[in-house]
């Protein structure tokens, strides 16, 4: 394919939306250039400005499962590296790396067939994956913080970690296609506001990578209505039901994701 084709073809990623995914891109812009253009013009603000909506766009593609979120994720996560790094936050570097390992790269490597691979292989969790999960994300959560915290100068290890854990299991979630990473994605992105909010208060980050947090939040309760990822989002696209453990899902409550 020509080199030409294919950027084309990456451009035509970013239409067919739900309405609500655009709209919630224009409120990120707005916000952002207001906080962009009244604060001192650094270069972690601009860096900051630039990740937070090329991140805003990876995660509504993620949401409306298009391929387009490989090359957007990479190039966000460079930005929060910085970000990161000059504010201290060392877990949200690793943060960022997990991400590029889990999701970024998956989808570069396999860039065309990931929108349709992605969109009729999603599953729920069983009680198991629930599990395993969760016990995942406590291990890290504690090997993290106190890692963090005994090998670096990190001035909140213990709220760093916990954003990190829930990321991290997140990330592995969405790279095996259940749909229930968007439980871990929320809250993250709660974690990551409050981690962001302090780090705000205290001096280090500009309030940009909270507002950006809080983005992610709205993002992630939009998924559980108007996504691929869940049942209600595909019944409007009239997309076949996701399995549950093999099965067809029923009627009822299980019906409702």
């Amino acid at each position: 394919m020509k080199k030409e084709n294919y950027f084309v073809w990456l451009l035509k990623q970013l239409k067919g939306w739900p309405i609500q995914n655009y709209l919630l891109w224009w409120f990120a812009l707005g916000f952002q250039l207001a906080l962009l253009i009244g604060s001192p013009i650094t270069t972690v603000a601009v860096i900051t400005f630039i990740g937070t909506l090329l991140g805003t766009l990876c995660v509504l593609s993620i949401n409306a499962a298009k391929s387009v979120n490989g090359w957007l994720g990479l190039i966000s996560a460079a930005c929060f590296i910085y970000a990161g790094w000059t504010a201290k936050n060392y877990l949200s570097i690793f943060e960022q790396i997990a991400y590029i390992a889990t999701l970024d790269l998956p989808v570069l490597l396999s860039v065309k067939s990931w929108n349709s691979d992605t969109v009729n292989h999603l599953r729920k969790f069983g009680l198991k994956q629930w599990i395993v999960s969760i016990i995942l994300t406590v291990i890290v959560y504690v090997i993290s913080s106190y890692a963090i915290g005994a090998l670096t100068p990190d001035p909140r290890p213990w709220i760093d970690g916990l954003s990190f854990a829930v990321s991290l299991t997140a990330g592995v979630i969405c790279f095996l296609r259940y749909n229930n990473q968007y439980f871990w994605w929320l809250f993250s992105g709660i974690f990551q506001l409050i981690l962001w909010g302090i780090t705000f208060v205290q001096g280090d980050a500009t309030i940009a990578m909270a507002v950006n947090s809080l983005i992610y939040v709205a993002n992630d309760v939009l998924a559980f209505t108007v996504s691929p990822w869940f049942n209600h989002g595909r019944r409007k696209m009239e997309l076949k039901e996701i399995k549950k453990n093999g099965v067809e899902a029923g009627n009822g409550n299980e019906q409702g994701y």
